[in-house]
């Protein structure tokens, strides 16, 4: 195999300069110029700095426009990069899945793409604006002035405050503490990032709550408006009756609750008899407006088309039938009220039913009755209930009903799920209010099936994390709710004329000029008024809502990629190659984003997605703020170094749970003895000298190269696939077999410089290093370069991809892996028979008869000089064995 050419070291722009000037091409290694600066004693400690540092000095991880525009489009790689929630720490998974992200980034870099890979912050959105509350002990009133001189009473944990000891302040007032405890987080944020190695191009960033962002966000909407996306409707609303908002879909959790059932007497309008029910919820009695049972259940088909009157109000309401009434469950007819649950929205929808709403938006029944409660009785009773909240409101209606004789049984406490916000920690109401809302294809057969479509034309690692996009695209029950009911977050840039009266004018919306862009309605002026005309009659008001968080990350792509701000860019990285992300948030994420790509763009935002999955502590239980169970990865990367957790991390195929246990983290410190290994085994190969003009010409030699040849290939198509942790696995079995069986083979021919093969085997020390760093370049960041600082100029991580030095595998004169295979059984078995006679490994061997099977025989018998040196032999014989066996063995005298 000969020696591959190599010409003269030149440093090429944005590479990090080496402290000498010796050069590699194709994988050739030579004569030093100049000394090589090798620590005595290498060790993982302040890599992560001196690396990061240098990194950032030398633009390493820059976006490359020029070159961009030179390769077009098909020579970008471009990441859609999860823009994490800037609200408190980074934890475990974080690492988990940024290390996979960046893995594959390494990768697509050395194999020449010029890569996008930007960072962003998510600033916006609820659990930003509880942390500013439980921080600075505040809590935002949109009834108070702004204050430029407020103090906020603390800076720190503030979680201890009750909400009503929480200072109210203004709402501007709220939004400046939001933004200067998010700039601090997304600085920690960051600096955790960078320890991590990740090769972010720290100069494309972006805040969710910028006006670049707002601007996008808003302009993004408007075009949703003018095509008739986006539209406002008064409908009933999941709602979160602490955070005071309104709820999509999309952020829904079931929570196991314990309810009982309350069995219930309805009294035929025409006196012969009652109806029974069972309900969960006889608060919500008042805002009774049916009752429903399945049109095929015979108990109640004489009833369809009749009335009856409820218990203690007795309001009149219709009897009707319709599917969805399980004939199972209770009493087999159910109290529709507006509204209990979800079903309800739909029994009152598709029924056309009145509505009763008896909820505000506090969770406290409503003061004034429905109009339905005509009787002086009627009203009496809903006066008990008025003001309480739903809990107190259950115990004093079954009062009421246990006085009237109306309540029949009271069942046994049981368990059932009830809808949460993920984030919240009450139970979910539904109130009536107006929203705005972005078609999802719920209610359009036709742009669901776009969006199926669009998801069945991308890649997805792995391939059944598709499914989970179809099933939440295919059970989609309404239209996505984009408005939100708080503080911090994008304004919806519209305003609402008043009509004489001070009130709304019905249907009428005021947008902003594009042109004016970013705009906040709250004190920005409506186009074609003046101030002076804000909230009177005649004049106009300001939108108060803002946008759903998801509604301003669903355009991460165009934030990150430039869309109607930088065209050029746009048009380098956009439809974008990866969107790596969780697995949990396929339905919000993902989807949201999909969404608004096949709305302006009619396109998939990208070619493929990289789903990984949890992690989980020791007991499988997945890992979560709320659990209490995260670990922040700080100390774990202080502690076991940013390569080993990287190992870790990488070790774990997307789309795989993978578990942490902080006290025995066995993957990192395997991670972390590899890692040293490398640097140990880098300064041991660069210990032997290169002759100029050295050629492989060892049968070992070659075999070995040979060998790692089928490495690169398996590798790198692993590294394709996605399938990282196959890539690592590969590298990481021949590194040890390289630094246990072959570096051992030939260290004393490498050390030789009278052995004619003394060239052949430093010459393939060296070119195996240089590909072996490579391979494992992507996983171990920062060992890596460090190794390939003693040598190359530039940066490993800029170096090309290995390609194998053989391109044909198979040919008749390359090496043959067999001798490799042959060799390193031996040595095995020649180390066994030394320690099965308690010999130590360096005692001297007179003659040594070594069994092999016929086929394994004639390469043994090429590297048959390497094991008499490795295992101090004076005479080896080699025979016909069944196995590679130590058949005869003794021991050379010892000298007194």
């Amino acid at each position: 195999m000969p020696h591959p050419s190599s010409g003269a070291a030149r440093r090429r722009p944005g590479r990090l300069a080496a402290p000498h000037t010796q050069a590699r091409t194709h994988g050739a290694a030579h004569i030093e110029e100049t000394p090589m600066a090798i620590p005595d004693k290498p060790a993982l400690e302040g890599l992560e700095a001196k690396w990061d540092q240098a990194w950032s000095d030398e633009g390493t991880y820059l976006f490359d426009r020029e070159a961009a525009k030179t390769s077009g489009r098909g020579g970008v790689f471009s990441v859609d990069t999860p823009p994490p929630t800037a609200s408190g720490s980074l934890h475990i998974g974080h690492v988990f899945s940024y290390t996979h992200t960046d893995v594959k980034v390494r990768f697509e870099r050395m194999r020449g793409k010029t890569v996008f890979y930007p960072m962003g912050w998510d600033d916006n959105g609820l659990p930003t604006e509880r942390r500013v509350q439980n921080y600075y002990g505040v809590r935002c009133d949109t009834s108070l002035a702004y204050d430029p001189d407020f103090t906020p009473p603390f800076r720190g944990d503030a979680k201890s405050l009750k909400p009503a000891d929480q200072v109210p302040i203004s709402r501007r007032n709220f939004i400046d503490l939001c933004e200067e405890l998010t700039l601090e987080d997304e600085k920690a944020f960051e600096a955790v990032f960078r320890q991590l190695g990740l090769s972010v191009d720290w100069t494309q960033t972006y805040r969710t709550i910028s006006n670049d962002t707002i601007r996008t966000s808003q302009l993004a909407f408007l075009r949703n408006l003018e095509r008739g996306e986006a539209y406002q409707a008064l409908a009933p609303t999941l709602w979160d009756i602490d955070f005071r908002s309104a709820i999509a879909q999309a952020e829904l959790e079931d929570r196991e609750q314990q309810a009982s059932y309350h069995r219930l007497a309805f009294h035929k309008t025409d006196g012969s008899g009652d109806i029974h029910i069972e309900t969960t919820r006889p608060e919500l009695l008042a805002a009774c407006v049916a009752l429903v049972a399945n049109p095929n259940d015979e108990r109640y088909q004489a009833y369809f088309g009749h009335t009856v009157r409820t218990p203690v109000f007795g309001v009149e309401v219709p009897v009707l039938a319709h599917p969805l009434a399980q004939q199972d469950k209770g009493s087999g007819i159910a109290m529709v009220c507006t509204f209990g649950d979800v079903t309800d929205i739909i029994w009152w929808r598709e029924l056309d039913l009145p509505n009763r709403t008896i909820l505000g938006k506090d969770g406290r029944i409503l003061p004034d009755a429905p109009a339905a409660l005509e009787t002086d009785a009627a009203k009496a009773a809903y006066a008990e209930l008025a003001g309480l909240t739903v809990f107190s409101a259950k115990k004093k209606m079954v009062e009421l009903l246990e006085a009237s004789g109306e309540l029949l049984e009271v069942s046994k406490p049981f368990n059932h799920p009830v809808k949460f916000y993920e984030k919240g920690d009450r139970a979910l109401e539904i109130v009536s209010t107006r929203q705005w809302y972005l078609r999802n294809g719920a209610r359009d057969e036709a742009f669901r099936e776009k969006l199926l479509a669009l998801g069945a034309g991308m890649q997805w690692h792995p391939d059944f994390m598709r499914v989970r996009y179809e099933n939440w695209t295919n059970g989609l029950t309404g239209d996505w709710l984009i408005s939100r009911q708080r503080f911090f977050g994008v304004p919806i840039p519209v305003w609402y004329p008043l009509d004489e009266n001070g009130e709304r004018v019905e249907g009428g919306v005021i947008t902003a000029d594009v042109a004016s862009l970013p705009v906040d309605p709250t004190t920005d002026t409506a186009p074609g008024y003046d101030e002076s005309q804000r909230g009177v009659p005649g004049g106009f008001e300001g939108e108060k809502d803002i946008f759903d968080t998801w509604a301003t990350s669903s355009l991460t792509p165009q934030l990150a990629g430039g869309w109607q701000r930088d065209e050029e860019l746009w048009s380098l990285v956009a439809p974008f190659d990866l969107r790596p992300q969780g697995q949990d948030i396929i339905r919000t994420w993902l989807f949201s984003t999909m969404v608004r790509s096949a709305l302006e763009d009619d396109r998939a935002p990208w070619t493929d997605a990289a789903i990984s999955g949890f992690i989980v502590d020791p007991d499988r239980k997945k890992m979560s703020k709320s659990k209490g169970n995260v670990v922040t990865p700080a100390d774990i990367l202080d502690q076991h170094g940013t390569d080993a957790v990287r190992y870790w991390a990488a070790s774990s195929r997307l789309g795989a749970d993978a578990a942490f246990d902080p006290q025995n983290p066995t993957q990192v410190k395997i991670g972390r003895r590899l890692a040293i290994k490398v640097l140990n085994a880098a300064k041991f190969v660069l210990s032997f000298p290169v002759p100029e003009g050295a050629q492989v010409t060892h049968a070992l030699d070659a075999a070995m190269l040979a060998t790692l040849d089928r490495v690169v290939r398996d590798a790198t198509a692993a590294f394709e696939a996605y399938d990282h942790a196959r890539a690592l696995e590969i590298t990481e079995s021949f590194f040890w077999t390289f630094c246990d069986d072959y570096l051992e083979l030939v260290k004393e021919r490498a050390y030789d410089q009278g052995d004619v093969g003394q060239a052949s085997a430093a010459l393939a020390l060296r070119t195996a290093l240089s590909t072996l760093l490579r391979l494992l370049a992507p996983v171990l960041a920062f060992a890596t370069e460090e190794a390939w600082s003693w040598f190359e100029d530039g940066s490993v991580h800029t170096a090309p991809w290995p390609e194998p030095l053989n391109p044909n595998d198979g040919e008749a004169d390359d090496g043959d892996p067999a001798v490799l295979t042959a060799a390193s059984s031996a040595l095995i078995a020649i180390r066994r028979a030394k320690t099965e006679a308690k010999a130590s490994q360096k005692t001297p061997i007179a003659r040594l008869t070594l069994g092999a099977p016929a086929a394994i025989a004639t390469s043994l018998a090429t590297a048959e000089g390497d094991l008499k040196a490795v295992g101090r032999i004076a005479d080896l014989a080699i025979v016909e064995a069944e196995a590679v066996q130590v058949v005869d063995i003794e021991f050379a005298p010892q000298e007194v």
